[in-house]
C-alpha cells in the first residue's frame, strides 16, 4: 500500500443553531478551511467522499444528491459513507483507502451535520421492522451500559463530573468548540440535573450544527506539501451487530478487535507509551474511561483510574480530548472525522491553544450505532514508526 498523508483540515464553528448558512454553505465553509490548510486548490482535487449520519436528522434523504455541485464533486466521482455516528471516521479511512489503492492522488474528505433542522430524539427513536423498539433516544439507550460499568469496575460516582470538566475546560481553548467552559466546576457539573441515571446534564454532548473536512494526500502530495503533514500510519473498521446473544455492551467485542488491529499495524505494542495524544469520541463523559479500557490503555477495571490519577489532561500522560471532544461539539455526522482531524492536527503542530507539546504519535476514534461500528486510526509526524523510550 502506498503512504498516505493528512495535507490539511478544516471545520466550521459548531453551534446550536447555523441559520446563517444552508447545508451546502456548511460543508463549504470547513471544505475551503481544509483546501487552505492543505495549500491546494479545486483542480488537485481527484475524488470527494462526503460522509453523513442518518437522513432523518435533517429530514432530507440522501443529501449527497443536490449537494453534489456545492461539494465540488462535478466531473469528479463522489462517494456516501453512513455508519452512524462512526460515520465521519468510516468517511476518513474510504478517503484514505482510496489514495492508499493507487486510485487517486488527493482525496477530499467530508461530513456534517444539521441537526437543528429536524428533530435527533425523534429520528432515533423510529421502529425499524423487527427490532426492539427504544423511545429514550441515545441516552437512555447508553446509561445502563454505564451503570454497568460502574458496577463492575466500582467506580466512584465523581469520575463523570471529572471527564466533563476536563473537556469542558479543554472546549474552551478550541476556537471552534460549541461549548466553551472555562469556569466549569466538579460541584456545578454534580449539581447538574439528573437525565438518566448516573448520567447528569453537564455530562452530556450537546446538539450540534457543524462540518469537518480533510484532504488526504499520497506520498507525493505529501512531499510537495510546503507545510508539515500527518502521515497516516493504520487504519481500521470493525463491526457487529446492534445486539446478539453474549454481547458486551460495556467492552464491546468489536472495539476490542479493532484496537488490537490497529496497534499491531501501526508498530504499537504499549500504546500507553507510545500514543502521545487521543481524540476519542465520548457522548457521555462516563464512556471516557470505559474507552480507555476498551482501546487498550488500561486493564479492565481500571480505566477510571487513569482518569482520577489526571493522566488524560493536557500535561498529563495520556491527553484525552485537547479539543474538547464530544462532549463540547456533536455534529454527529462530522464528530467522528473531527477526532481524526483533531489528532491529525495535534501531530502537525496547528492546534493553537489546545497544542498538546511533544505530540508526534495521536489516535483519532469513533464509534457509531448501538456500539456496533467502530473507525480508528493512528497518524505521526513522520511516515514510519519510529523507537520510543517509555515515560515514567
Amino acid at each position: 500500500m502506498r503512504r498516505t498523508a493528512v495535507l490539511g483540515t478544516g471545520q466550521t464553528q459548531h453551534q446550536t443553531r447555523r441559520t446563517d448558512v444552508s447545508m451546502a454553505g456548511l460543508c463549504r465553509e470547513a471544505i475551503d478551511r481544509a483546501l487552505a490548510d492543505a495549500g491546494v486548490d479545486w483542480p488537485q482535487i481527484d475524488a470527494v467522499v462526503l460522509g453523513k449520519a442518518p437522513d432523518l436528522f435533517e429530514g432530507v434523504m440522501m443529501p449527497e444528491l443536490f449537494l453534489a455541485d456545492a461539494l465540488g464533486a462535478a466531473g469528479r466521482p463522489l462517494l456516501r459513507v453512513h455508519t452512524a455516528g462512526s460515520v465521519g471516521g468510516a468517511t476518513a479511512i474510504v478517503a484514505t483507502s482510496l489514495v492508499r489503492a493507487g486510485v487517486h492522488h488527493r482525496v477530499l474528505a467530508v461530513a456534517f451535520e444539521k441537526q437543528s433542522e429536524s428533530n435527533a430524539m425523534w429520528a432515533l427513536s423510529i421502529q425499524p421492522p423487527f427490532t426492539a423498539p427504544i423511545g429514550a433516544g441515545a441516552g437512555g439507550y447508553f446509561a445502563p451500559h454505564v451503570r454497568a460499568y460502574i458496577r463492575r469496575s466500582n467506580a466512584p460516582e465523581h469520575i463523570g463530573a471529572l471527564v466533563a470538566v476536563k473537556d469542558r475546560r479543554n472546549g474552551a481553548l478550541n476556537p471552534y468548540a460549541h461549548l466553551r467552559q472555562p469556569d466549569i466546576t466538579l460541584e456545578s457539573v454534580r449539581a447538574s440535573r439528573m437525565l438518566w441515571d448516573p448520567i447528569r446534564y453537564d455530562e452530556t454532548c450537546p446538539s450540534s450544527d457543524g462540518a469537518c473536512a480533510m484532504v488526504i494526500g499520497d506520498q507525493a502530495a505529501a512531499e510537495a506539501s510546503e507545510r508539515p503533514v500527518a502521515w497516516i500510519r493504520a487504519t481500521v473498521m470493525r463491526t457487529e451487530p446492534t445486539y446478539f446473544a453474549g454481547k458486551d455492551h460495556v467492552n464491546p467485542r468489536a472495539g476490542v478487535e479493532a484496537a488490537q488491529a490497529l496497534w499491531q499495524a501501526a508498530g504499537i505494542t504499549d500504546p500507553l507509551d507510545e500514543v502521545d495524544v487521543a481524540e476519542l469520541y465520548v457522548p457521555f463523559s462516563w464512556f471516557e474511561p470505559m474507552w480507555l479500557e476498551n482501546l487498550g490503555f488500561a486493564e479492565a477495571g481500571h480505566g477510571w483510574k487513569l482518569t482520577e490519577s489526571g493522566e488524560t489532561r493536557i500535561g498529563g500522560r495520556l491527553p484525552v480530548n485537547p479539543s474538547g471532544g464530544v462532549l463540547c461539539s456533536n455534529p454527529i455526522g462530522a464528530s467522528g472525522m473531527l477526532r481524526f482531524a483533531e489528532a491529525a492536527t495535534q501531530v502537525m503542530g496547528r492546534a493553537g491553544e489546545r497544542q498538546v507539546a511533544g505530540a508526534r504519535t495521536a489516535l483519532g476514534h469513533a464509534y457509531g450505532g448501538g456500539s456496533q461500528f467502530f473507525s480508528m486510526w493512528v497518524v505521526s509526524d513522520t511516515a514510519t514508526a519510529r523507537s520510543v523510550t517509555p515515560r515514567n
